[in-house]
């Protein structure tokens, strides 16, 4: 009975391997928007509405990283406004680095607010997401992760910052801490956000609950897709599909806006070609482990980098990561906050504490 189970989960996965090899041909953009009603131009658009609402001194450009690829980039600097006290021209930037299917237009809650006491703050498209270049990374998770964090790295040099307070959120979160790992000396404070990828993969005897076999069948079966392959493959019906599976985003925004722009920014960001998510599969294990997890490394961080992890109380997360942190870091700043009503997107569930929580870790910087 195993055998034909296993047969049978090995001709499904071998289906869905040709099923998704054959839809990297509708990511070529001549085939895309025939198929997935969505262009450059529109991602750009939708991207536009999302911040149509900052007040403070947006400036947007793609940075050249490198390899014939670019990062694009907003930044609200409030020092050069005509008022802006002397000393703002020193204080240490902020720099947003997005979660997994995100972009620079989720921070839209949080621009202003990060900018206002005269600190200038940065956000940009990781490699691979967004408006930034989608190369083709490696398959080896190392090498993947090295590509993403070198990426910042020739960014925070073409823009000339000589330090940053990076905060990232969820893979964002990973690749802050990755980036400190490599170059701890032009971080001051990291600021991790419901971040991915630190814990082990717990061995199977350690789980609280056994895995049922049907998920394990299921996650053979998907395995050979991307994780946003779904909503490629229905087409014209993606829209639709994130407005249904994800209402929560609207009501996130609510304060902004009352029709479907975050659908439709969403939507546009995750039906272009797969190049970070392909990126990301490549360095996960089945069920969402990382296959390089960050709590075992953080270890050789230098003890007087600053961590500070932050946690929605309503976050499906587990939050014992940092606590993990804490324990390995003895003598080190580590501070653990949980925002009270928020889920995993801390910054959109309740911007206004979060916003305060930061800037208080900013104050702190200088």
């Amino acid at each position: 009975m195993a055998d034909i189970t296993t047969k049978q989960t090995g001709l499904y996965s071998g289906v869905l391997g040709i099923v998704d090899s054959t839809l990297r041909s509708l990511w070529i953009p001549n085939w895309l928007p025939a198929w997935c009603p969505t262009s450059e131009s529109q991602l750009r658009a939708a991207e536009d509405r999302m911040l149509r609402c900052i007040e403070g001194r947006l400036s947007k450009q793609f940075v050249d990283v490198g390899n014939g690829n670019q990062l694009w980039t907003l930044a609200v600097d409030a020092s050069v406004a005509a008022d802006a006290p002397a000393a703002c021209h020193h204080k240490t930037p902020v720099v947003l680095l997005h979660g997994f299917g995100g972009g620079v237009g989720l921070w839209a809650l949080n621009l202003d607010a990060l900018s206002r006491g005269g600190r200038s703050v940065y956000a940009l498209d990781l490699l691979g997401f967004g408006q930034s270049s989608r190369p083709c990374f490696p398959a080896d998770a190392e090498a993947a992760e090295a590509l993403f964090v070198d990426a910042i790295e020739r960014w925070r040099a073409q823009l000339g910052l000589e330090a940053m307070i990076l905060l990232g959120h969820n893979l964002g979160g990973y690749l802050a801490a990755s980036y400190a790992l490599r170059h701890p000396r032009r971080v001051k404070h990291i600021v991790l956000v419901e971040p991915w990828g630190f814990p082990e993969r717990p061995a199977t005897s350690d789980q609280d609950r056994p895995v049922p076999v049907w998920i394990k069948a299921l996650g053979a079966m998907l395995s050979p897709l991307n994780p946003l392959a779904g909503l490629r493959m229905v087409g014209p019906l993606g829209l639709t599909l994130v407005q249904t599976l994800r209402p929560d985003f609207k009501k996130k925004f609510a304060s902004m806006f009352v029709d479907n722009t975050v659908s439709e920014y969403i939507y546009h960001l995750n039906v272009q070609a797969p190049s970070g998510e392909t990126a990301f599969k490549n360095m996960t294990l089945p069920y969402g482990w990382a296959k390089r997890p960050l709590l075992r490394r953080l270890g050789s961080l230098p003890p007087d980098a600053p961590i500070t992890l932050v946690y929605g109380s309503r976050s499906s997360i587990d939050g014992h990561s940092g606590c993990g942190v804490q324990e390995m870091r003895r003598g080190s700043h580590v501070e653990i906050i949980t925002i009270r009503g928020a889920g995993h997107y801390v910054y959109a569930d309740q911007p206004d504490d979060f916003n305060q929580r930061v800037l208080e870790v900013c104050h702190q910087v200088d």
